[in-house]
């Protein structure tokens, strides 16, 4: 079973397993409650820097996903993503990755599930 992947408006389902939100910030108008999390790894999200260099444009996602790689491999976000990938084995793949960017196809959430599907 591949991980999954959200958007955090989206209503849960028991479908999801362990949903993990994956966004630095919390996302506008969206209550603890209603997210339903089960972690929220803050620290995994990419840099403010390059979060805001990159502004979720499709034409920028190729260099965002080399440098966003980059990132992961020191420091807390290397920490966070080591988490991540102990939880993903803890539970066989069922888990869901949260974030709020509009766009489905270019996001850090997209990157992520990529490193964890060939784990």
């Amino acid at each position: 079973m591949p991980v999954q992947m959200k958007r955090i408006y989206e209503e849960a389902s028991e479908d999801d397993g362990l949903r993990v939100l994956v966004d630095r910030v919390w996302p506008r108008g969206m209550s603890k409650e209603k997210a339903k999390l089960d972690h929220w790894m803050k620290e995994i999200g990419p840099s403010s820097e390059l979060r805001k260099w990159f502004g979720h444009d499709p034409d920028k996602f190729d260099d965002f996903k080399e440098r966003y790689r980059e990132e992961l491999g020191s420091g807390d976000q290397h920490e966070e993503l080591r988490k991540l990938k102990e939880l993903t084995k803890q539970n066989d793949k069922n888990v869901t990755l949260l974030y709020s960017a509009k766009d489905k196809k270019h996001n850090q959430a997209r990157i992520l599930k990529e490193i964890l599907d060939h784990q």
